[in-house]
């Protein structure tokens, strides 16, 4: 199918490129929850043969305040990290990564609303909501203080998070090849429009064609992530895409709930004015966003 093949070349771009209740955590060993074991199409030293070969591996959930069951993703121990995914993406797809920091760090990995293992509901699609769910999500674990990374949209969530309750309890920070705005205003110099990462003046087309199989060119948005998405030249993420796509199966109508609200965030008051941690950005040559990374990373 047309949108099946695009929320897969998503998620290889955004991977190219991270009041709650009060009820008991629910815990099981990973390869319980998902019902069987799998085997990764690719040896490679160093990480998992099987799914059953990560032992410690486990998923766990807990219920938003507005009744939203979410599921998270943990192993390890040590100091807390936890990652935010991108748009259509979930724990599944950072089974590489918790592998290899699990010896040194208690990895997290929460699947946003909609996304993962999460329940699909049909309200909280806002970068707002998603940042709330983070809060309550720190809330349940008892943290204190953490690292956190947000990848793509998950950069996005975190810069919410920050604007909403600031860094207090935050580490060090990291984000992941996210533009600071989406949406490229109209009456932006071209300066401001790479500063920002601007890459669509349609939302609502971007979103179609996203979600919903229309046509797509780089006129609406950035093609070069289906374009670099089709190689599937890295047996990392083959593994890793291989494992999400066996267990996860997510729905476009649910996904594209907040999408529009996270294409037209400009987040450019935060990035200048409310980061104040440690922060690292991460970016890489074959993105169309490394101006607005510079950007970011000069304020």
């Amino acid at each position: 199918m047309k949108i099946n093949s695009r929320l897969v070349s998503l998620k290889t771009f955004f991977a190219l490129s991270l009041v709650v209740t009060c009820a008991p955590v629910i815990a099981a060993p990973a390869q319980q929850v998902l019902g069987k074991d799998f085997t990764f199409p690719n040896k490679i030293e160093g990480l998992p043969t099987k799914l059953s070969d990560f032992k410690d591996l486990q998923i766990n959930s807990f219920t938003t305040g507005d009744g939203v069951k979410l599921s998270y993703w943990e192993a390890g121990t040590g100091k807390p990290l936890i990652f935010i995914p991108g748009w259509s993406a979930n724990g599944a797809e950072y089974i590489n990564v918790m592998y290899l920091l699990r010896q040194k760090y208690h990895v997290y990995v929460l699947d946003p609303r909609n996304q993962g293992l999460s329940q699909r509901v049909d309200y909280g699609g806002r970068i707002a909501r998603f940042s709330m769910d983070l809060k309550e999500f720190n809330d349940h674990l008892g943290l204190k203080s953490a690292d956190y990374c947000g990848w793509s949209m998950g950069a996005s969530v975190l810069w919410g998070y920050i604007d909403l309750f600031g860094t207090k309890g935050i580490r060090k920070v990291a984000f992941v090849d996210e533009p600071i705005s989406i949406y490229s205003h109209a009456d932006w110099s071209e300066q401001e429009r790479l500063n920002a990462g601007g890459s669509t003046t349609s939302a609502e087309r971007m979103v179609a064609g996203f979600t919903g199989g229309a046509p797509l060119n780089s006129l609406i948005t950035d093609t070069k992530p289906f374009e670099r998405g089709m190689l599937q030249d890295s047996p990392y993420f083959v593994n890793s895409e291989s494992f999400a796509n066996e267990f996860i199966k997510n729905d476009p109508n649910y996904l594209a709930k907040v999408l529009f609200d996270h294409a037209t965030n400009d987040w450019r008051d935060v990035v200048q004015h409310k980061i104040n941690v440690p922060t690292a950005i991460f970016s890489g040559q074959e993105s169309n966003n490394l101006p607005s990374q510079k950007w970011e990373q000069s304020v």
